[in-house]
């Protein structure tokens, strides 16, 4: 399984996650709307943590793979 690949996925999923976040804000206010700031104030933070968890991923697997690389050419 490719760490980075997987990483991705999750970055997409995050930023779903806040943009649907965002619609649901938007209508606050409006007649039948269920959303309210506290609740999507938390999901956006959550979604912005996952998204920079991913992140770290894909930069600690890039930084192994680099060292993987140096150690392949050393004599």
């Amino acid at each position: 399984m490719d760490p980075i690949v997987t990483a991705q996925y999750g970055m997409l999923a995050a930023t779903r996650r806040f943009e649907a976040s965002a619609q649901r804000t938007a209508t606050i206010g409006v007649e039948g709307s269920t959303a309210s700031y506290e609740q999507e104030a938390v999901e956006q933070i959550s979604a912005k943590h996952q998204f920079t968890a991913q992140l770290a991923t894909i930069r600690t697997a890039d930084a192994m793979w680099k060292e993987l690389m140096a150690l392949q050419e050393r004599p």
